[in-house]
C-alpha cells in the first residue's frame, strides 16, 4: 500500500512516498481502510527531531496520527467494531501512523464517526479535539462561570478549544488578526484582542484557565492574566517532571524535565498560579463523547483546506505557514 514515510530525522527532506505492506491487526486492534487524514503542527516537528527522546516513533515510519475511514478487519478480541463500521481516531504516539491507505488502530482509541459529520471533518478532529477536552477536564476542571483564555482562536486547536469552553459554560478570550474576528467570535469568543495592535497581558484580566498554544516568552506572560490558583495547561512545554514520571521514563529523564521546567514553575509560583504540561493521549471513549458534541451541532469542524493525498507533502509544508484557518485535511480516497 502507499503510505507518507519519516525515513530518517532531518527534515521534510526525508518525508517521502512509499510502498509498505498492509498492517496485519492484533487481537486488540481495527484495520481501517483510511479516507481521509487531520494534519497537526507535531507532524512538521517529528521529522526535525523535536520529540525523538519522547515518542514511541521507530523509523522509517507512517506519518500522521488522525484519521477517519472504514473498518475492513477487526482482531480476534474485538467486541465493539466490525467491517463496515465508519470510525475515527487519533494514533498519535501508538507507534504507527495515518498517512496511508489502510492504518492499524487500537479498538481503545477508536470511535464511532457521527453519521452526520462526513470522513474529512471527521478527520480534523481527534487530536485537537483530545486535547482541548483533557486539557479541560482532565486538568483545569473548566466550569460554568470561569474565564478560559484561549492564544490564536483561529488556529487548529483554537477553533475546537473556544467551541469546547464555551460548551463548558466558560467565558472565552482569544487572539487573532484583525481578518479573523469575526471567525472566532461565531465559534464563541467573546473578548478578542487583534494581536497585530495589542499585547494580550495589557488587554485581559481575571482568568482562571490559560491554554498554553504560543512558544517563546507568552507562557510567561500569560501568568500576568490570570486569577490566584488559576492554571496555564501548555501544550508546548516545557516538559515537567510529572511527564517523565506519567510516561514511566528513568529518574535521569524526570531530573532533566524537572530542571527544563524549573524556571517557569518557579515563576508561577511566585504569582500564585500554577503551571502543566499537557501530552495529549488517545482516548476512544473521550473521542465519543466528543462525537457526541458533534452529532448534536454543539461543536463544528473548521476545515481551511484540503488537499489530495499525492500532494500530502504540499498540505504539511501549508499548515507549516501558520496561516490556516482551522484544519488542514489529506483526503485519502
Amino acid at each position: 500500500m502507499k503510505a507518507l514515510v519519516l525515513e530518517r530525522y532531518g527534515g521534510p527532506d526525508h518525508v517521502v512516498f512509499a510502498d509498505v505492506p498492509r498492517p496485519v491487526p492484533k487481537a486488540d486492534e481495527i484495520l481501517v481502510q483510511v479516507h481521509a487524514v487531520g494534519l497537526n503542527p507535531i507532524d512538521n516537528m517529528i521529522p526535525k527531531g523535536s520529540f525523538k527522546p519522547v515518542l514511541k516513533f521507530k523509523l522509517p515510519a507512517t506519518m500522521g496520527s488522525d484519521l477517519a475511514g472504514v473498518v475492513v478487519e477487526v482482531g480476534a478480541g474485538v467486541t465493539r467494531f466490525q467491517p463496515g463500521d465508519e470510525v475515527f481516531a487519533s494514533i498519535f504516539d501508538l507507534g504507527t501512523g495515518s498517512l496511508a491507505e489502510f492504518a492499524v488502530v487500537p479498538e481503545s482509541a477508536a470511535a464511532f464517526k457521527p453519521a452526520n459529520v462526513d470522513f474529512v471533518p471527521a478527520a480534523s478532529i481527534p487530536m485537537v479535539g483530545l486535547t482541548s477536552w483533557q486539557a479541560f477536564t482532565e486538568r483545569a476542571d473548566v466550569r460554568s462561570g470561569q474565564k478560559v483564555f484561549i492564544p490564536a482562536g483561529s488556529g487548529g486547536v483554537g477553533t475546537f478549544a473556544i467551541q469546547l469552553a464555551k460548551h463548558l459554560g466558560a467565558t472565552v478570550g482569544t487572539t487573532t488578526s484583525s481578518g479573523n474576528v469575526d471567525l472566532v467570535k461565531s465559534l464563541g469568543a467573546t473578548e478578542v484582542v487583534d494581536y497585530k495592535k495589542q499585547s494580550f497581558q495589557d488587554a485581559l484580566r481575571n482568568y482562571d484557565v490559560v491554554l498554553g498554544t504560543l512558544r517563546g516568552d507568552e507562557i510567561k506572560k500569560s501568568f500576568r492574566i490570570l486569577k490566584p490558583n488559576g492554571i496555564v495547561v501548555s501544550l508546548i512545554g516545557p516538559l515537567d517532571a510529572e511527564f517523565g514520571r506519567a510516561r514511566g521514563m528513568g529518574a535521569l529523564f524526570v531530573f532533566l524535565f524537572r530542571l527544563m521546567s524549573f524556571w517557569i514553575i518557579r515563576q508561577a509560583r511566585k504569582l500564585h498560579v500554577r503551571y502543566s504540561f499537557l501530552f495529549v493521549h488517545p482516548s476512544g471513549s473521550q473521542l465519543s463523547e466528543i462525537g457526541e458534541l458533534l452529532r448534536a451541532g454543539t461543536i463544528k469542524p473548521v476545515v481551511d483546506r484540503v488537499f489530495p493525498f499525492e500532494q500530502a507533502k504540499d498540505a504539511l509544508a501549508y499548515l507549516e505557514t501558520g496561516r490556516a484557518k482551522g484544519k488542514v485535511v489529506v483526503q485519502m480516497r
